[in-house]
């Protein structure tokens, strides 16, 4: 059955924190803030919401092409593009603590933040790290398991000072080199004490360069592994977390969150209970959060999924089944799938879509438009199935208000690797539980929630 369009704008965020308890309890929540809202530092009143909605298409396909470029290496490397990152976590750094800003990233392990002496550093708005003068800072040495847990293309050792070094480049030419240490990191809260993590392993880089933007002093890596931060905190934060993404975050009264521990995920997973569950694949990179999508659904019309699941470390390089054949990621807006199943899939699209005619995106951005005649346009109920999980989807995960009278689907096609966005995570609790392996997915107003 058709429904109708709901507007929304495309969700790019920057964090700020607050605390639920503690510094020694289970949990605790970090506030999104979305990118273009009037609190956001990035806002410029004079861009559109077509101009900001192209600019997050444009960044979900720079951000896909990298994924897939990491994905064909075997050493692990950031997913990041320098400036395209949607998000920006605030914390404190070092003893005594410094506030940086720097760019969350469930597409990169490794936490790196600009730091003093700089060889060439990259123009920031604030004051740059200087590790000298902290007293909890310390560097890693070259035969330590941290540093040997970045591959060899991104390791490096300073034999005189035995310093392990790390090296990351980006798909778009940009890059950090600087030394890998340990150090304490907090995240503050508006009230009571900051929550203080010792020993964290991060890069401390005196040579930084490309398109970062200068409201920001790093990446904070939330990804699969080792060295990311999530897997850092492991048991601080029950190995779970969860992010809530609410469309409604271009108003300044939205709230987006993303929860940090025992409770952020449901306990009862069950269809009864509207929560679903599917496995995580364990996949190198393990950088990355790989799901199994089995088919997506156009109303009625069950259309199996084609696209095949990437193995850099077969020689033929695709498994012979479809597991771990899609990456999960909150930092890419548009959903995109294999070109292949695309087509049968945007027939169905269009075949079901009601009261609107098909046409060309103007910016020649996304691939099926429809423009309303007289009256509303009717969408269908599309349904993505994970292996185990069935999400159902509202016209806004699926579809995109792109001006007064025409909407598109914000799912495009690529022949690179599969990656399901933020727009069809709005409005579910999306939870990751580390040690059972596995994604669910609750539906509701996160606006109004937390």
């Amino acid at each position: 059955m058709a429904t109708p369009i709901l507007l929304f704008s495309s969700l790019f965020f920057f964090f700020s924190v607050t605390l639920s308890s503690l510094a020694h309890s289970k949990h605790f929540t970090v506030e999104l803030i979305y990118r273009d809202s009037p609190h956001s530092p990035l806002y410029n009143p004079l861009n559109t919401v077509t101009d900001r909605l192209n600019a997050a298409f444009l960044r979900s396909i720079s951000r896909s092409r990298h994924f897939s470029h990491q994905h064909t290496q075997t050493d692990l490397q950031s997913g990041l593009i320098g400036a395209g990152g949607e998000f920006f976590m605030s914390i404190t750094i070092g003893t005594p603590p410094m506030k940086v800003l720097a760019i969350a990233d469930t597409g990169s392990d490794l936490t790196w933040v600009q730091c003093k002496p700089c060889q060439q550093c990259y123009k920031e708005n604030g004051p740059i790290f200087d590790k000298k003068k902290s007293s909890t800072y310390k560097n890693e040495p070259c035969d330590s398991r941290h540093c040997h847990a970045l591959s060899t293309n991104e390791r490096g050792c300073d034999e005189s000072k035995n310093v392990c070094k790390y090296r990351y480049s980006y798909g778009d030419q940009s890059f950090t080199k600087g030394d890998v240490a340990t150090e304490t990191i907090s995240i503050g809260s508006a009230s009571g004490s900051p929550v203080s993590f010792p020993n964290i392993v991060f890069g401390c880089g005196y040579n930084n360069g490309g398109t970062f933007d200068e409201t920001g002093s790093g990446i904070i890596g939330l990804g699969g592994g080792q060295l990311s931060l999530i897997s850092q905190l492991g048991s601080s934060i029950s190995n779970k977390f969860s992010y809530c993404l609410s469309h409604k975050s271009s108003s300044i009264n939205g709230t987006s969150v993303i929860n940090l521990g025992t409770n952020s995920i449901p306990s009862g997973i069950s269809k009864d209970s509207g929560v679903l569950s599917t496995p995580l694949v364990d996949k190198e990179p393990r950088t990355y959060y790989y799901l199994t999508l089995e088919a997506i659904s156009v109303g009625k019309t069950k259309i199996p999924y084609t696209g095949n699941s990437y193995n850099p470390n077969d020689d033929g390089g695709i498994f012979s089944d479809k597991s771990g054949n899609i990456i999960i990621d909150s930092g890419t807006t548009l959903t995109l799938l294999d070109s292949g199943f695309y087509d049968r899939f945007g027939e169905a699209v269009e075949e079901s879509v009601t009261g609107a005619k098909r046409v060309s995106d103007p910016q020649g951005l996304l691939s099926h438009c429809f423009k309303a005649g007289n009256g509303e346009i009717g969408l269908p109920e599309i349904t993505v199935h994970f292996t185990g999980a069935d999400v159902r989807l509202s016209p806004i995960n699926a579809f995109v208000k792109v001006s007064e009278d025409m909407v598109c689907l914000s799912m495009i096609p690529t022949t690179d690797i599969a990656i399901y966005g933020n727009f069809a995570q709005m409005d579910f609790l999306v939870g990751y539980d580390l040690e059972m392996r596995t994604v669910s997915f609750q539906r509701m107003d996160c606006a109004g929630s937390l």
